[in-house]
């Protein structure tokens, strides 16, 4: 009994061999980055009824914001179905009195039919109010769902990019996607309670008129259930919040297997049967869990049974000692009989749904910390708007390190890119050239140094005036699942292309010829996943991300940047010649182009070329110059061009003679 006696603990993970293999451990979220969820565990029936008001009002202002009239509508027929169980009642008290009162059986029947008929005329209208309120009810949940799932999205697309890559903020990003759905599960469960709280009411009030000691013995009859409902309840929230990644990551690996870009090595390389085998292992733990769960309910439950079955075999010999010593008329009792079975249900009823709301409410909670956390990592509204003449954009002594990493990305850089200029930024892979980018658009903002638009700290500026002036083109930029034409209008998507502004952006990235030779043009879906749509190569789809920078740049305000990050990984080396001077021809007196690439053939004819080395500024120059200095980027730039140099024909070997026949 110890374990019933105390809160809910999250249940100790049991790690399978196949997270070891291939997640590197257990994959289960520590309940303690969540300072709230000891306090949850916690909660006992007292405290989640005494909650209930403030969940409830949480619900209905939602509700409010979504339909009034509905909303009004329910509350008119809740109201309506508890007055007429009440009439009911007291048509049934009438109808008992009758039945058993003084005369010939044909006397008392005849006593009796106008309460029966009482009786089923308050069934029928509480049958029409038990409609109505179901229809506007039905109507409410999914607006309810719609205006959490809109405030979600919002506050997640409105986070600073730190906060996207924050591993912390991303757990609360996932958990809380789990509160719209119970937003509008809460309806329901709110529509439910009130109706059980005000058929409640009215029988608790016949029930004090006709004998006041039934009342709290009908409350001890429904305590038990009420308690085992919230044990079981809380149980089952520790083991999802427990287990939320894991699961996650059983569909991952399903997911995996069915993709189309891991199709060939699922094949050739046998990944398949392999991936196939862990699911199955990691799929026994989650298992394991839910009969963990299964037999815990099943004695919680059996518990509550037999505390809830003593107290109404109490309220029973209560009513026998109140009719044996003449306290309670006969009548009476059957109506007390009908009022304590209709009120314990009534209760049971009210405290499931009372537990269903604590259940909801949990991730609602989630919900409503997500967005108070979001709103604390919003990009901040407002700020001085950007100069309108920017002759150079300038990095002063940058440094950023990303919070689950010890060294830093960048650690005092200093550059500028000048309105007009080609600026190249090189380096190996992780030296920090990625990192520059997103503190030079805006995106992430340096822990130390400033960034200066002209003369003006981005740190005061309006940070979304600043993304109008910025144009990203990323390696891994997003391929859209839109038509090809709203690929290139996401570029800029409040404004819409003509169909010759349309083609002018296709014929600067070559991507005409691309478009042409699909079913619908333009208006082809790029979506592989939907029927009817095609997908086109990674090359191809380069193309098409040229052609959105190319849209964004032709409809930004003046002076601003252009920033691409290598765009050409997928082209062959015609058509990245091709690329890399169709972007450099965008720069001009009110646009800076800044290219990051790995190909040293596409900057060296850049204005300047800073080189990068491990978070710091290792060179700057022109290709001329830094070839001469003879320095990293010397070396970089000879290892790709040995690749492409002639090798000489293979000398045979002196002791073995050419044709010789031995």
């Amino acid at each position: 009994m110890r374990r019933y006696l105390h809160g809910v603990r999250s249940p100790e993970p049991q790690v399978s061999e196949a997270e070891e293999q291939l997640f590197g451990g257990p994959l289960r979220y520590d309940m303690g980055w969540s300072e709230h969820d000891r306090a949850r565990f916690d909660l006992t029936m007292v405290t989640a009824i005494r909650a209930m008001p403030q969940l409830v009002l949480a619900t209905l202002r939602r509700a409010w914001r979504a339909d009034r009239s509905s909303l009004l509508g329910v509350g008119i027929s809740e109201v309506g179905q508890g007055i007429t169980a009440a009439v009911s009642l007291l048509a049934v008290n009438a109808v008992m009195h009758a039945l058993l009162g003084a005369g010939d059986p044909q006397q008392r029947l005849h006593a009796a039919l106008p309460a029966l008929a009482a009786v089923a005329a308050v069934a029928i209208a509480r049958a029409g109010f038990a409609g109505w309120s179901t229809s506007r009810a039905g109507r409410l949940e999914p607006l309810v769902e719609r205006v959490a799932t809109t405030e979600y999205l919002k506050a997640a697309a409105a986070v600073e990019l730190e906060a996207i890559e924050d591993p912390d903020f991303r757990r609360l990003i996932d958990v809380a996607q789990q509160g719209a759905t119970a937003a509008r599960r809460m309806i329901g469960a709110c529509v439910a309670a009130l109706n059980g709280s005000i058929s409640l009411i009215a029988t608790a009030g016949v029930l004090a008129v006709l004998h006041p000691v039934l009342l709290p013995l009908l409350l001890l009859i429904a305590a038990p259930r009420g308690w085992g409902a919230m044990r079981v309840a809380q149980e089952r929230y520790a083991s999802v919040m427990t287990w939320v990644e894991h699961l996650r990551a059983s569909r991952l690996i399903g997911d995996l297997l069915t993709e189309r870009s891991a199709a060939q090595e699922v094949r050739l390389h046998r990944v398949g049967s392999f991936l196939l085998d862990r699911y199955r292992r990691m799929a026994e733990s989650a298992e394991a869990e839910q009969r963990r769960l299964a037999d815990g309910k099943a004695i919680t439950e059996l518990v509550a049974a037999a505390l809830s079955g003593l107290a109404m075999a109490a309220t029973y010999a209560a009513m026998i000692w109140l009719i044996m010593s003449g306290r309670m008329e006969l009548a009476v009792a059957g109506t007390a009989v009908i009022a304590v079975r209709s009120g314990s249900a009534s209760l049971g009823a009210l405290v499931m749904h009372v537990n269903q709301l604590h259940e909801e409410s949990l991730y609602v909670r989630d919900h409503e910390r997500f967005l108070v956390q979001a709103a604390h990592h919003a990009i901040p509204q407002g700020g001085h708007e950007v100069p309108s003449h920017v002759a150079t954009v300038r990095l002063e002594k940058i440094s950023y390190r990303y919070p689950d990493r010890d060294e830093p990305a960048l650690d005092g850089v200093s550059l500028n890119i000048p309105m007009g200029s080609v600026t190249a930024v090189v380096g190996e892979n992780g030296s920090g050239k990625s990192t520059l980018m997103k503190v030079l658009s805006g995106l992430l903002l340096p822990h130390t140094g400033h960034v200066y638009w002209g003369d003006a700290p981005l740190s005061d500026l309006n940070r979304f005036a600043v993304f109008e002036r910025v144009t990203l083109l990323t390696q891994d930029f997003q391929r859209w699942p839109v038509t090809a034409a709203m690929n290139v209008q996401l570029g800029r998507p409040h404004q819409q292309p003509t169909t010759q502004q349309l083609r002018d952006c296709f014929d600067y990235a070559a991507a005409t010829p691309v478009i042409d030779k699909l079913p619908h043009g333009s208006q082809t879906l790029l979506a592989r996943m939907f029927r009817g749509a095609s997908e086109i190569s990674g090359g191809e789809w380069q193309k098409v991300g040229l052609a959105r920078a190319h849209w964004r740049t032709q409809t930004s305000p003046s002076h601003g940047l252009l920033i691409v990050d290598e765009p050409t990984s997928a082209l062959d080396p015609e058509a990245e010649i091709e690329a890399f001077d169709r972007i450099r021809e965008l720069a001009g007196p009110e646009r800076a182009v800044v290219l990051v690439t790995h190909r040293m053939s596409g900057v060296r004819h850049a204005d300047t070329i800073h080189v990068l080395h491990q978070g710091r500024l290792a060179e700057s120059g022109t290709h001329d110059q830094l070839i001469t200095a003879d320095g990293r980027y010397a070396a970089m730039f000879r290892s790709q061009a040995a690749q492409y140099a002639p090798r000489l024909p293979m000398v045979p070997h002196p002791t073995t003679p050419p044709n010789s026949t031995g």
